[in-house]
């Protein structure tokens, strides 16, 4: 028996569940986990105890599984095993995760109707999609998805260096009243200088920018006084204040971590100056996710 293995294994779970504590304590309502994460029994445990209606509860299932697509059958599999590690017996949203374009429309017409069966038996209160955007970070999936009718939530990816959704998605779910979780407000790219610095350079070298920029440090213009205190707080204040995002989604693996994040969030936008040198420096990049 590896019982190093299993006392680490013990050590990493009792720090989530201690962090969606902490969260909860702090005012924070809203839970994302996804059958893949591997964390939906640290999030059953956490919320133990915790009134059910005091919290947005989100988990995410995948299209396909062991290489071929899901059934109808296996989803609905996947969602009772999924309740049984969160503890509960419905979950707030339930999304499809990580949709691709040539993947949609096997979805909605195998996986979306046993999904609103499920909703009318009480295990869903809204259905969702996630886009992949590592991959489609023009957002193809979305402008797709969002010609149909099912979709009540979605999860974009949006943040400082590419906007591209502000047109593309969120025009539309800001008109239709489609609830909006932002995914990669911050990821490599606005916490990691170096990533930061070679990621600008190619944006540059293929076109995508032409304003004058600090080579050594081009986003160095944002902390000067009144604007933000670091890149990152810059990233989630610019996300937060984005009209149509309902939801700024900050993964961490710690309590201190998460403490900053919930800071950065909180605070108030970006001067307006700066936010219109954000979009004019950005604003034709559609080919990066951040990461």
């Amino acid at each position: 028996m590896d019982t190093a293995g299993s006392d680490l294994l013990s050590a990493r779970e009792e720090n989530a569940v201690a962090i969606v504590r902490r969260a909860m304590e702090m005012g924070i309502n809203v839970v994302d986990t996804a059958e893949s994460y591997g964390t939906e029994e640290a999030v059953g445990k956490a919320l133990d105890g915790v009134a059910r209606d005091s919290v947005i509860l989100c988990t995410k299932a995948g299209v396909t599984g062991s290489g071929a697509f899901r059934k109808a059958s296996d989803l609905r599999q996947s969602l009772e095993a999924s309740l049984r590690r969160l503890r509960t017996d419905h979950v707030d949203v339930y999304h499809l995760h990580g949709v691709t374009l040539d993947e949609y429309d096997y979805a909605v017409s195998e996986l979306v109707p046993e999904m609103l069966r499920m909703r009318d038996a009480g295990m869903i209160r809204f259905l969702g999609v996630t886009e992949r955007f590592a991959a489609d970070t023009g957002h193809a999936m979305l402008q797709r998805a969002l010609q149909d009718d099912w979709l009540d939530v979605i999860m974009v990816g949006f943040n400082m260096i590419n906007q591209s959704a502000r047109d593309r998605v969120l025009a539309v779910t800001r008109q239709r009243g489609i609830g909006t979780f932002c995914m990669f407000a911050v990821r490599r790219a606005l916490s990691h200088p170096p990533t930061l610095r070679a990621l600008i350079d190619d944006l540059r070298s293929k076109g995508y920018i032409t304003e004058p920029l600090n080579p050594e440090d081009p986003l160095a213009w944002l902390l000067v006084e009144g604007m933000a205190s670091s890149i990152p707080e810059a990233a989630y204040r610019f996300c937060r204040h984005e009209p149509g995002l309902d939801v700024i989604l900050s993964g961490t693996g710690s309590i201190a971590h998460l403490e900053e994040n919930a800071r950065s969030i909180m605070e108030g936008p970006l001067p307006r100056l700066g936010i219109r040198r954000l979009m004019r420096i950005f604003g034709s990049v559609d080919c990066v996710s951040g990461n």
